[in-house]
């Protein structure tokens, strides 16, 4: 689970909560704490790199939006884009990206490094563009881990992608949450049940949440995929790299060369049916 310190500490927690609140509390998290994400994380992302997690797995190499070259002129929507370092990277191979965030803090990271593409500040859950606006969507680590309905997501996402468009998201690898979010030896002993899908909460002296992720597992995610209106085409789950020897979070060498820390879904939009349909898996 993806953390960063707050000047007063709150209470970490599992409990429910709802889309509203999800949404209320992530947007202040990340308003309070982009400059220090940005501080700490910000040179190995790189001001116009495409990583899609903490193992460094570069776009470049792993081609998942497709060949650089046949981006050129299509029209990319970055969901969750922090300073935009993706869309910065998808600018350079010709790519027309709008690069959304539901942090006005973290866009204006975006706008200090620069660019010539717009940024959005809004709700995944919310799209504000018209059906079809898209060829493309990605997201690396954003939205996605932090809302209560993944499902309204995908299928806003459905809505704005054009047909045959393609979306590809990273999140942290379900079967973390089976570990503590330690990155020494620690972090390698089971301390809690995969199947628990309660959020993780922190919450202020008043039990109001301030930072919320949320849980699914591996079937939850490919059932969410499937039942907005997608169709899976692969399921990348990336090796730690000899060359990495950065910890980030709960992400380090010795735990990423025993258990999977990212988890990147490869999904076209389906033109089969004329509405996704439910699905009989657990919400």
């Amino acid at each position: 689970m993806i953390q960063e310190s707050e000047a007063s500490e709150p209470e970490a927690t599992r409990r429910d909560a709802d889309v509203a609140e999800s949404s209320r509390a992530n947007r202040g998290w990340w308003d309070r704490n982009a400059d220090e994400y940005q501080t700490e994380h910000g040179t190995f992302l790189g001001d116009d790199r495409f990583v899609w997690g903490p193992e460094g797995l570069d776009e470049v190499e792993a081609e998942l939006l497709g060949p650089p070259e046949g981006l050129k002129g299509r029209d990319v929507l970055e969901i969750g884009a922090g300073a935009a370092q993706c869309s910065r990277w998808l600018t350079a191979q010709g790519a027309r990206p709008v690069a959304l965030d539901i942090s006005h803090r973290q866009l204006q990271h975006a706008l200090r490094i620069g660019g010539s593409f717009p940024l959005v500040c809004a709700d995944a859950g919310a799209l504000p563009f018209a059906d079809g606006s898209f060829d493309l969507a990605c997201s690396a680590y954003g939205a996605l881990p932090f809302v209560a309905d993944p499902r309204r997501v995908l299928r806003e996402v459905r809505r704005v992608l054009r047909p045959g468009g393609r979306l590809v998201f990273s999140v942290t690898h379900p079967i973390r949450w089976a570990f503590p979010d330690e990155p020494g030896p620690e972090g390698l002993s089971v301390s809690a049940s995969y199947f628990d899908r309660t959020p993780y909460v922190e919450q202020d002296d008043e039990g109001r949440a301030v930072y919320v992720e949320h849980h699914r597992t591996l079937g939850d995610r490919v059932r969410d995929v499937v039942t907005s209106g997608f169709r899976l085409v692969d399921l990348v789950e990336p090796e730690w790299p000899v060359w990495n020897t950065s910890e980030w979070g709960g992400w380090s060498p010795l735990r990423g060369n025993l258990i999977p820390g990212t988890a990147i879904f490869v999904c076209e939009r389906s033109e089969v049916g004329s509405s996704p349909a439910e699905g009989r898996g657990r919400d």
